[in-house]
């Protein structure tokens, strides 16, 4: 690189962030001649992140955690110097309602496909006939599968309508929102299909690739799998910022339009601004990016088309006494069936100690689901209502809560539908055609949770600087 490049980065969440600090370490550790500017449409960075600070809670808006085994959330928050403030979740008894009861998650299970075979028997969640069909998983041959295939259709086919219904469903859902007859298992679990190929049963496999875990020594100290700061994410977010000190950030300002030039691109904010790029990071939502082409790019289609699902979160407060939890543990979720609108409660004081002072109860409830999303638009009062409704036919919660923050996520959630994988892969080919130097990132594209949003930012960081180097 000779002359001195500029790079856009289109969007301020987590993705757009871990962006922009891992390309200005790049910069300057190396000495690059590149100029990074940041654009953001909403006044505040970090997306769908946001923690609310009130009366000694710490309360998540969006994401409460990252898993701890994909490493690259746990780096980041090391590399910013919060390494310190990392928690990982208390370990606890997990539940699903359905029949009109809450059954304990059987152990070992894994997205709901047991690993150990004693707990899954005599678990009270699946009839003698529901264990008998997913025990045909032991003698079923693997079924090849060209190209994509839903993740429903995959399990029932292994394990039976009623495992998949019961236990499988809603905590896949708990993860995407989404209606796991449409879902993609090639872009959200593929390692599931290429164990049913390498081992036939899906059970053995899993039992087979699952890591021994040794707890001889600290039987007592089983760590989560979960990992946040004890300060809320949100602090992930500002300490970013402040040291995002070679960035031109721009907030509260929306790119109208990309225009490609001979040298590079014209980007035209909404605030009449102009801004020149040599390269650009596309790190915003699936349906904005179509808008910012002038012309009605056939590139950019399946956009259009990819739905995302709205959905809310309800975080109350209450006096630890007036909250009988019925039974020990950290939460539940819901079979789809069970006729309630919430999807899934954490029980947070329990999950994360370190969010609640001494003597309160922290519940966290979960509404809104793909094709039954109308609860979203409801005012505050209505939703905490309804849930409050459900939660006193699942467990005893009384009276109204000291306080309650309700947040509606509308189209936060983009389904990974059958296909995802291939559509995403045609859009970058035609884009590095079309349009070279734009790169795809973030939720819509290769992954929702935090570290694969990281990852994608320290892909497209890559990306950018093997293209300004040629």
């Amino acid at each position: 690189m000779n002359d001195k490049k500029k790079v856009v980065i289109i969007g301020g969440g987590i993705t757009g962030l871990s962006a922009a600090f891992y390309l200005q370490k790049e910069v300057k550790e190396k000495g690059l001649p590149i100029d990074l500017t940041m654009v953001e449409a909403k006044p505040r960075l970090g997306g769908k992140i946001e923690t609310v600070r009130h009366d000694g809670f710490t309360i998540e808006r969006g994401p409460d955690s990252f898993l701890e085994r994909k490493k690259s959330a746990t780096n980041l928050v090391k590399d910013i110097g919060l390494g310190d403030e990392l928690v990982n979740n208390a370990t606890g008894q997990s539940f699903v309602y359905a029949r009109d009861r809450l059954h304990p998650i059987p152990e070992g299970a894994v997205m709901g496909i047991p690993t150990n075979i004693q707990p899954f028997i005599t678990s009270s969640l699946f009839s003698f006939s529901g264990k008998i069909r997913a025990a045909a998983d032991f003698i079923l041959p693997a079924k090849k599968v060209e190209g994509d295939q839903s993740l429903g259709h995959f399990f029932k086919r292994r394990l039976g309508h009623e495992v998949v219904e019961h236990l499988i469903e809603p905590l896949l859902s708990g993860i995407y929102a989404g209606d796991i007859d449409r879902l993609s298992l090639k872009s959200t679990f593929p390692q599931f299909y290429e164990i049913e190929q390498k081992h036939r049963s899906l059970i053995l496999g899993m039992k087979k690739t699952m890591p021994k875990q040794n707890q001889k020594h600290q039987p007592n100290k089983k760590k989560g799998i979960f990992q946040t700061v004890k300060t809320g994410l949100q602090s992930i977010v500002e300490t970013i910022e402040k040291q995002l000190d070679d960035v031109e950030i721009h907030k509260g300002m929306k790119v109208e339009t990309i225009s490609r030039h001979e040298k590079g691109y014209k980007l035209a904010l909404s605030n009449g601004m102009i801004l020149e790029a040599d390269a650009i990071i596309l790190a915003t939502s699936h349906n904005v990016i179509p808008t910012m082409f002038q012309e009605k790019e056939s590139i950019f289609s399946y956009f259009f088309n990819m739905p995302s699902t709205s959905v809310a979160t309800v975080a109350m407060a209450f006096p630890e006494e007036a909250v009988n939890m019925r039974a020990s543990g950290t939460g539940f979720v819901i079979a789809r069936n069970s006729g309630f609108t919430i999807t899934a409660c954490t029980w947070t004081h329990k999950k994360w100690p370190h969010t609640t002072p001494k003597g309160k109860a922290l519940l966290r409830a979960y509404v809104g689901k793909a094709g039954d999303e109308a609860i979203v638009e409801q005012s505050d009062d209505v939703i905490v209502k309804t849930v409050l409704d459900d939660l006193n036919q699942i467990m005893d919660v009384g009276s109204n809560p000291e306080f309650s923050v309700v947040t509606r996520l509308k189209h936060s959630m983009p389904q990974y539908n059958v296909g995802h994988n291939e559509k995403i892969r045609e859009i970058k080919e035609k884009l590095e055609e079309k349009y070279p130097g734009i790169f795809l990132a973030g939720a819509s594209i290769e992954g929702l949770g935090i570290p694969d949003c990281i990852d994608q930012g320290k892909q497209a960081v890559s990306d950018i600087l093997k293209f300004l180097s040629t």
